[in-house]
């Protein structure tokens, strides 16, 4: 997608496959055979999205990384794919210059270093959200991958914490949207009079649009991530702004469809 004149390139490292518990027990197939299509799972893209402005190369989450995260029949992840779709879109890892993390799930942080803890993007600026910090990085119980705990206690002046609304680059705004995680942030990106939200996880899936009690088995607050999510659609209905979420399928953009029963429109 063109915004302006700022190139947003979605790239996908690997496979996200959800059962309907995924969005809490309640979560039933019937009347979404579409998005469950195989043995009553929905398979989902484990997303990122490359953004290009003129000087700058950010990547917006950096997936799982080549490895496998299963969590049992509700949620299972398999990555590894990103480098082969940023080569090709032409990028090699030196070239990106910002790396923004929407939050620290294993599904969004897992190429930031290897197992080693040294940096895959070696140029970057590492941004996310400073309550994640706190939540996943200092909190021993919380589950992480040793490596990129490791490497994001050793890249103290590569990382910059965002605690409020923050640009990154001119047309690249981060906005606070917590409640999946603490520290989650949603991407703006914004040209010419175009807008796009890259919507990380705030948003998972457009189908809770049309179920507004799906959750996800990942908000640590549901109540907040709940009113977040309506915060998010109203915007998108605005009749400029488009976005997509990190597990949309097909990472394909959208927006609202205002007026009486809203929906989802690619």
């Amino acid at each position: 997608m063109l915004i302006g004149d700022i190139d947003v390139h979605p790239v996908a490292d690997g496979t996200f496959r959800a059962s309907p518990a995924y969005f809490g027990e309640h979560a039933t197939p019937d009347g979404h055979e579409d998005l469950f299509t195989r043995d009553g799972m929905a398979w989902l893209p484990i997303g990122c999205f490359l953004v290009r402005t003129g000087e700058r190369t950010v990547l917006v989450d950096a997936g799982l990384g080549p490895a496998v995260r299963d969590s049992g029949p509700r949620r299972l992840l398999v990555g590894g794919q990103l480098l082969v779709g940023l080569r090709a879109a032409g990028v090699t890892p030196p070239d990106v210059t910002d790396v923004v993390c929407t939050h620290l799930h294993a599904d969004h942080c897992g190429w930031l270093y290897d197992l080693d803890a040294a940096p895959v993007f070696p140029n970057a600026t590492v941004w996310f959200g400073a309550h994640d910090w706190d939540h996943f990085v200092t909190d021993p119980d919380v589950w992480m991958f040793d490596h990129i705990r490791h490497g994001l206690r050793e890249a103290a002046g590569r990382l910059r914490l965002v605690a409020g609304d923050t640009t990154v680059a001119p047309g690249i705004t981060l906005m606070m949207t917590p409640g999946h995680t603490p520290g989650h942030l949603s991407v703006v990106v914004s040209s010419r009079g175009r807008r796009a939200l890259l919507l990380g996880d705030a948003i998972v899936c457009p189908v809770q649009l049309d179920e507004p009690t799906w959750q996800s088995i990942g908000d640590v607050d549901p109540e907040l991530a709940g009113r977040v999510r309506e915060r998010l659609w109203r915007e998108l209905e605005d009749g400029v702004t488009f976005g997509a979420g990190a597990h949309f399928p097909e990472l394909r953009f959208g927006r609202v469809l205002a007026g009486q029963g809203r929906r989802w429109l690619t």
